[in-house]
């Protein structure tokens, strides 16, 4: 430990604590930031108070407590505590907390004076959790505000020193070089995606051949781990020990790939990104590096969670091949080229920017913080997937309609889970308080450790199944359930102040359906065509395999659904629900509207009252005679489902909807509502219904002044600065006015007579001078001679093949050798 790199840079660390309230510490993979430095904190009592270290992963947060414990000959708990989701170790001896997770955060809203503690550290920055800016943001507020004596320190060891410091410009910035022992590079070259598993195979037993140590095998998912497991147990002799390391196995599976081998074995560690950062893995010299990882992109627009394959960013990589020389000389076998490693980004995309922000909204609002601008970030999080988040708060019942928290709310946050989670412990609370049916609690218990760490390899995705499965005890990791659900159920019994007399897990399924939409309510899925496919309450479609006993099923909750590469969304988890039954337990889901329509085949209005849940249309039956008056709302419906096509789109409303779709591309700074066509079908109620007053029939929508709805939508305003910015004509040096034809997604077009636009030294520009006009340059006849973006190139260049071969065929209209210089013309030579 004393030889670690980190102790050439305590002493200016040590200094920087007692002159600054904020620091930056960059080192790199095995300095030991992580070890000897809090360490080190303890044993100089820098600090009188505790402090608090946060880890980005679990497994590192257990793996650092323990060790740390260790090198103080004691347990964890005692000066070294730890705090991770499902486990507490701390006591009035506790010095330093590990901790990770939301778990700082809860911290910190719990109490935001942080009472008791005088130094928070935020270890392994450069992942970029949302957890970790979350706290940040808010640690960095309750030392402005309330604690002007709390000390900050983020570690980085690749994150750029720039981002950060532009953040805290007050923070003392130091950095350790480190110690890394040479790293040999190799590239395999471009390798096809179907062949990388057997590719990887050939090379690691090759490298095991030719090379000592042991090694360590990054690849991007479980189902790559377990390809490359089967191949490798039909190669490799029994010498060679194969540990998968990921975050879903248990303890003991985790720390057996962490551990050193024994009786003189090797080990190939096969992991995810898991073991890139904070994790010292005994023996490796060798690694083998896919070059890949599983993200998963959130869209805001469906709600729904994207698995992505990318390729890891050059930081990824730097960390990766670091594992390789931690301990003496190594090698990194890198299976793609350095030409593909130097194309990709210089680190990763944070997780705010990517990630469902339900979690972040919820605290926000506990926080107090209606604008998130208020607040210190690296990254801002984006505003659109932090309005979807809201609305589905809004639908748990966490906040109203004005985003304040709620009584319910309270007991969401209260209960320490993630919203959706915390949500369906909330209605569980209120139902037993209604049917004194204490499975319900332990239903809810069971249900919430399934959703936290849902079962790998499932293939039944029926949650009622796999509950059953975990009562029988015959779920893989039955244990590592129960323990979670029994926490989970003490802690409902605690929120009703009477003791659990027994961790007995009883399922009921009569109550499986509500407690799951409870957290769930805009998953809530109707059956198509009984073929597997559904439609969620958020009006996205989903499928199950249609061979699953759940296919069959009316109406189902869907839990985890994800979009797959080939862009179904896909259920992972579900439960068959009755329909009545959560219109009786949740009505507030349900909405009773009276719905209009015209009706093509018989020429008239048509009537129905209908119940919606979200999208979705439970029921619906013929309403009497329609008021005539209410025809325009009809007829929207009627072109919502035909397409804008039906309207009558006059050149001077196309011209507009054109300039307006490319302004908003070109232009985002003037904040245009969506304009596709979808968005306009969905906004028809707000822009063209104003416009269809005394339009009763299909034929008269015709007569709709679609322009004026259009300037209308846009406002005044902006109808102005589009015109301005991307004018309908541009006047050309001999004073015409040229029409400019316009094209989504591509270029504005000016087709012009060459001779007009002698004097012109270089391409003219519109949107703020952020867009060249492509110029369609005409012979005399009208006749396209060339299509240029560059004039300026084009009158030093090709003009010169075009004077030559135009000048016989037009002699009498001029073809001057500089035709930059030239006076315009509209003439012939006889008549300038």
């Amino acid at each position: 430990m004393s030889q670690l790199p980190i102790e050439d840079v305590l002493p200016d660390l040590f200094a920087a604590l007692n002159t600054h309230s904020q620091l930056i510490l960059k080192a790199p993979p095995g300095a030991g930031k992580s070890t000897y430095l809090p360490l080190s904190l303890l044993q100089q009592k820098a600090f009188s108070g505790r402090i608090v270290m946060l880890e980005p992963r679990r497994l590192a947060a257990r793996n650092i407590a323990g060790f740390l414990a260790r090198q103080l000959g004691e347990k964890v708990g005692e000066t070294v505590g730890l705090r991770v989701r499902g486990e507490t170790k701390v006591s009035a001896n506790t010095k330093l907390e590990i901790v990770t997770e939301g778990v700082m955060t809860r911290i910190l809203q719990q109490d935001p004076e942080l009472i008791g503690i005088d130094l928070l550290i935020f270890d392994e920055f450069h992942e970029r959790s949302i957890h970790a800016d979350t706290a940040l943001a808010l640690a960095l507020e309750v030392q402005q505000a309330l604690r002007d004596d709390l000390t900050v320190l983020v570690m980085s060891a690749t994150l750029s020193q720039q981002e950060l410091m532009t953040l805290l410009p007050e923070a003392s910035y130091i950095e350790s070089q480190g110690r890394c022992f040479p790293v040999e590079y190799r590239y395999s070259g471009t390798i096809e995606s179907r062949d990388l598993i057997e590719k990887m195979a050939q090379a690691i037993c090759q490298l095991l051949d030719n090379e000592k140590g042991s090694m360590l095998v990054f690849l991007p998912g479980v189902g790559e781990i377990k390809r490359l497991e089967q191949l490798l147990l039909e190669r490799l002799d029994n010498k060679t020990l194969l540990c998968p390391l990921y975050g879903q196995l248990n303890i003991e599976q985790q720390q057996q790939a962490i551990s050193a081998p024994t009786n003189g074995q090797r080990k190939v560690v096969l992991a995810t990104n898991i073991a890139e950062t904070s994790l010292t893995i005994e023996g490796i010299r060798l690694v083998v590096d896919s070059g890949l990882e599983r993200i998963a992109q959130w869209d805001p627009k469906t709600g729904i969670s994207r698995l992505q394959q990318v390729r890891i960013a050059q930081s990824s990589a730097e960390q990766r091949a670091g594992r390789a020389g931690r301990l003496e000389a190594g090698i990194c076998l890198r299976m793609y080229s350095e030409d593909q490693l130097q194309r990709q980004p210089a680190t990763p995309q944070p997780e705010i920017l990517r990630s469902d922000l339900t979690s972040l909204a919820m605290e926000l609002v506990q926080w107090g913080c209606n604008d998130p601008a208020e607040l210190q970030w690296l990254d801002l999080p984006p505003a659109i997937a932090l309005q979807q988040s809201r609305e589905l708060l809004v639908q748990l019942g966490a906040i109203d309609s004005r985003g304040q928290q709620t009584e319910r709310g309270q007991l969401i946050q209260s209960l320490g889970a993630e919203p959706r989670h915390a949500a369906i412990l909330a209605f569980a609370l209120e139902l037993y308080r209604e049917q004194s049916d204490a499975t319900i609690l332990s239903m809810a218990a069971m249900l919430i450790a399934l959703l936290e760490d849902p079962p790998r390899a499932m293939d039944n995705p029926d949650l009622a199944f796999q509950l059953h499965l975990l009562e029988s005890q015959k779920l893989t990791k039955a244990g590592h359930y129960r323990q979670r659900a029994i926490q989970t159920q003490q802690k409902l019994h605690q929120q009703l102040d009477i003791k659990l007399k027994s961790a007995s897990l009883m399922v009921n399924n009569q109550w499986l359906g509500a407690l799951l939409a409870a957290g769930f309510p805009d998953r809530i899925a109707m059956t198509r065509n009984h073929d597997g496919r559904y439609q969620l309450s958020n009006g996205q479609g989903v499928m199950l395999e249609v061979d699953l006993s759940l296919a069959s099923e009316q109406t189902l909750v869907v839990a985890d659904v994800v979009k797959t590469r080939q862009g179904d969304s896909r259920v992972f988890s579900a439960v068959a629900v009755d329909i009545s039954q959560l219109q009786q337990v949740h009505p507030q889901l349900f909405i009773a509207q009276d719905w209009l329509d015209w009706d093509d085949k018989k020429g008239r209005l048509s009537a129905e009252h209908r119940v919606y849940c979200g999208k979705l249309i439970i029921s619906r039956d013929i309403a009497p005679e329609p008021d005539p008056a209410l025809a325009s709302e009809a007829l929207v419906n009627a072109i919502k489902r035909k397409g804008l096509s039906v309207l009558n789109w006059t050149d001077k409303a196309h011209s507009l909807l054109t300039r307006a779709r490319c302004a908003a591309q070109w232009l985002p700074e003037l904040n245009l509502p969506a304009l596709d066509d979808e968005s306009l079908l969905i906004a028809a109620d707000t822009w063209l219904l104003p416009y269809m007053n005394g339009i009763k029939t299909m034929k008269g929508v015709a007569k709709v002044d679609v322009l004026a709805a259009l300037e209308a939508y846009l406002g005044w305003d902006i109808k102005q600065q589009i015109d301005l910015l991307l004018p309908t004509h541009y006047q050309v040096p001999t004073g015409s006015n040229i029409v400019i034809r316009y094209h989504e997604q591509q270029q504005p077009v000016l087709a012009v007579k060459l001779q007009e636009m002698f004097g012109e030294k270089a391409s003219p520009c519109i949107a703020n001078g952020k867009v060249a006009l492509v110029l369609e340059l005409l012979s005399p006849a009208q006749r396209p001679l060339q299509i240029t973006q560059d004039l300026a190139a084009f009158w030093q260049g090709s003009y010169k093949e075009v004077q030559k071969e135009m000048k016989g065929r037009y002699p009498k209209h001029p073809w001057p050798d500089d035709p930059a210089n030239h006076i315009p013309t509209r003439k012939t030579k006889k008549y300038m």
